[in-house]
């Protein structure tokens, strides 16, 4: 019989992409694997899990809401609920190991492992670890890291640097400029910039491009532009019936992006660095300036230190982003310095080392 591994977490793209490519790097090793998700109900990894061929269990859970303690009430009722559901799924699968990759759903699921003394594996993508995985992370039996340096984080003879994973589609991606750009409908001869606020979108990314639409086109620039759910309305009426924009609230096939893209704008976190690194893109950061410890600022610098990226201030973002970004794209040798720097920093193998550490331990 095959091992039967359980992955759990999600919330993001950020989460749920790289978990995925940890799936497929385990099926790849060993065929006969049995995986299960488990995630958050009506949550983004309920549609992206099954869409990429695996099975997902949801539970009923919620994060601690920051922002309006009166919404917090029923915290305690779900996190117990959350626990029995776990209960259940762990009896039916029986797992050999539990991964977590963040995000609420991991906390019980992991937690649940390490007292039943199934072996637990912790990926931590950010240079700054969330609360539950530190938690978590004391009787792990490993911690994957996208970084070095978290040893304040993780007892130090658990982590092992892998960098993070990134989407088998990029790292392997073939595809030309001429086919990605004729996918969305773009033209081969003008310069492309590709926007993407993460995989919910960026309010003050959309905001300033919105803004600023016409001085991009007219600059003889065009555009593809990942809003998010939440814009999608306002950016479709925006940009009915111009040329040059392709825009939409998702992109399931971000290698065409990245391979139509001359510059990115782009979020900080862990995974979209990640992705960029490989990719090999010219990149103009804009930090989401309320993510925990404000590690996606950390992120960006990591990066501009060295060269390899640009960075606008989230509240800045209004009045520089477009011309920043005008700027970074009729700017070619500052586009092959910045392309040049980036690529060096790209890991294609986190996913097969990761898998490969976990089979070793079960």
């Amino acid at each position: 019989m095959g091992k039967r591994v359980i992955i759990a977490g999600g919330g993001t793209g950020g989460h749920i992409f790289p978990a995925i490519a940890i799936a497929n790097a385990l099926k790849k090793i060993d065929d006969s694997i049995e995986i299960l998700f488990i995630g958050a109900k009506g949550k983004m990894e309920m549609e992206k899990v099954p869409q990429a061929g695996y099975k997902i269990e949801g539970l009923d859970i919620a994060g601690f809401n920051r922002s309006s303690l009166i919404k917090n009430i029923g915290l305690p009722f779900k996190l117990v609920k959350s626990f029995l559901q776990v209960r259940t799924i762990f009896k039916k699968f029986k797992p050999d190991a539990a991964i977590g990759v963040g995000g609420y759903s991991s906390f019980p699921v992991l937690r649940f492992a390490q007292a039943r003394g199934i072996p637990t594996f912790i990926h931590e993508s950010n240079s700054f670890a969330g609360k539950s995985n530190i938690l978590l992370g004391k009787k792990a039996t490993k911690v994957f890291t996208g970084t070095d340096g978290m040893e304040k984080f993780f007892p130090g003879e658990r982590i092992m640097v892998t960098g993070n994973p990134v989407r088998t589609a990029i790292v392997a991606s073939a595809v030309s400029k001429a086919d990605a750009l004729k996918f969305f409908s773009l033209d081969e001869h003008t310069t492309t910039v590709l926007v993407v606020g993460g995989s919910l979108g960026a309010k003050s990314v959309n905001e300033a491009i919105d803004k600023g639409l016409d001085e991009i086109t007219n600059a003889g620039i065009q555009l593809i532009w990942q809003t998010g759910k939440p814009y999608a309305g306002k950016a479709k009426e925006r940009t009915a019936g111009k040329k040059g924009v392709w825009a939409n609230d998702f992109i399931t096939q971000m290698e065409n992006a990245y391979a139509a893209a001359d510059v990115v704008v782009s979020r900080s976190g862990a995974m979209s660095v990640a992705e960029l690194c490989v990719a090999k893109k010219p990149v103009l950061f804009v930090p989401y300036p309320f993510a925990a410890e404000n590690h996606q600022t950390v992120n960006a610098i990591q990066l501009v230190n060295k060269k390899a990226a640009l960075m606008v201030k989230d509240n800045e973002a209004a009045e520089k982003l477009v011309f920043m970004t005008i700027e970074l794209a009729k700017d070619i040798s500052k586009q092959n310095e910045l392309k040049e720097n980036i690529a060096v920093l790209g890991v294609t193998n986190a996913d097969t080392r990761i898998a490969e550490e976990i089979l070793k331990s079960i």
